[in-house]
């Protein structure tokens, strides 16, 4: 089995692959990232939820991981003027993601895999293309200045947001995919550590909402917090408007105010670091016969604002791995693959970009908050049929994205129905019981 690309998704998959005696050869264009000390120009932090953890543990490295994880609550949410408020994630201790290095990650998934003696890693070699026709893929390793043909069948891509597979399927009219691209793009600055310590709330995710726009930061373990500016690529504010020195002062003081102490280096990061774009990417096929599979990111890239890019790739390894436990036929393995992931990628894709719009805006509306603690309340009296969308995709693997996102639009209507503008302490709780068992089935304990 090869496997292009061995990033998160496609070292976890070497692993869950060479555990079961498959032999696996896995080629990536970047270097060993053991070798490594900088992933400039990625994300150095993610949001590790339940689902993803799920996809380790059937992997068998979730124990190897743990170290690795800081606990996030919930989002700390810092207004413009006074104190920041802690907004809990779920209504359990229990119910909290974790922020991970994407590079800690990354070599620890890398080291597993190169443990199996059937696992064969290659890195600095680049997919060229795929030739379905004749089951070639054509490999470049700048290194040797050599190009390498290998037999095709099978080929799992997992090479990311800008597959190298899934862009050759595309020239020969053997898949079609578009990319609808955020007018928003994002930047990542530095909170250092303050003697060795985390100098905010060490256990959240902080964010600083600002109706179109936001600010973010997730812990590291050194003691430091990763920010991320999220802004509109033009337009006032925008990041055209940030053009000098002076413009990136005043418009973090204006409307950071409470972060600026924090980033000490904000001109010069701001300066140097890339500005990312954010998309999502839609597949019409994924997979050509019993050829070539696209998973991950090269399947269905997310935008980031759900914590689940990560966390969908983790599981749709987990499926794979279970349809391989079934049948040895490729061909329906790959078609029950995409078959079964396919809606579930479309449906978090739709989530990831409508909650973009709660972390920015919404979350500092009063109606907003006042439905959460109304939310609270209907999961704690009916704990079988009322769970918070954000808490079946986040903590309940159990429940597809598809279903989180159907029941997701149910609960919206009976949140609508029951907010009169009172506390959730005076809710009617006879009409929220008729609504919940009308129109909501039990999914087991809450």
């Amino acid at each position: 089995m090869n496997i292009v690309g061995a990033g998160l998704a496609g070292a976890l998959l070497a692993i869950a692959l060479g555990r079961k005696g498959v032999p696996v050869r896995a080629f990536e264009k970047r270097p060993d990232p053991r070798l490594l000390t900088d992933d400039s120009g990625r994300s150095i932090n993610l949001a590790l939820a339940a689902r993803g953890m799920r996809g380790l543990a059937k992997a068998g490295v979730l124990q190897r991981v743990l170290p690795l994880l800081i606990p996030m609550r919930g989002r700390m949410v810092h207004p413009r003027h006074g104190e920041p408020t802690l907004v809990p994630y779920g209504t359990r201790r229990d119910e909290i993601i974790y922020s991970v290095s994407r590079a800690a990650l990354g070599r620890l998934l890398i080291e597993a895999a190169d443990e199996l003696p059937n696992v064969e890693l290659q890195f600095d070699t680049t997919c060229v293309g795929v030739d379905a026709g004749s089951d070639r893929l054509e490999l470049r390793q700048p290194s040797h200045d050599r190009n390498v043909i290998v037999e095709l069948s099978p080929t799992i891509a997992a090479d990311g947001a800008g597959s190298a597979v899934r862009a050759s399927l595309a020239a020969a009219g053997l898949s079609a995919a578009r990319e609808i691209v955020l007018d928003h793009d994002y930047l990542e600055l530095t909170m250092p550590a303050v003697h060795g310590a985390h100098a905010l709330f060490r256990e959240a995710l902080h964010i600083w909402p600002r109706g179109g726009f936001m600010l973010i930061a997730l812990p590291n373990t050194d003691g430091s917090f990763t920010a991320t500016l999220f802004l509109a690529r033009d337009g006032t504010p925008g990041f055209s408007d940030l053009h000098s020195p002076a413009a990136i002062r005043q418009f973090f003081a204006r409307e950071f105010p409470t972060a600026v102490p924090h980033l000490p280096n904000l001109v010069q990061e701001f300066s140097a670091h890339p500005q990312g774009r954010l998309g999502t990417v839609y597949v019409d096929r994924w997979h050509v016969a019993d050829k070539v599979l696209l998973l991950g990111d090269a399947a269905h890239a997310i935008v980031p604002f759900h914590g689940q890019g990560m966390n969908c790739a983790f599981e749709d390894v987990a499926e794979l791995d279970a349809l391989l436990a079934d049948t040895a036929d490729t061909r329906i393995i790959f078609d029950e693959f995409t078959r079964r992931r396919k809606p579930q990628a479309d449906a978090i894709a739709q989530m990831a970009l409508e909650n973009y719009l709660e972390m920015r805006d919404t979350v500092l509306d009063p109606a907003f908050q006042r439905r959460k603690q109304i939310a609270a309340e209907l999961e704690r009296l009916f704990p079988d049929r009322f769970i918070p969308r954000y808490s079946m995709v986040m903590f309940h693997p159990e429940i597809d994205y598809t279903t989180a996102l159907a029941r997701g639009a149910i609960q919206e209507e009976i949140l609508a129905a029951l907010d009169t503008g009172v506390p959730a302490a005076a809710l009617d709780r006879t009409l929220a019981s008729r609504l919940v068992h009308t129109r909501l089935t039990p999914l087991g304990p809450g």
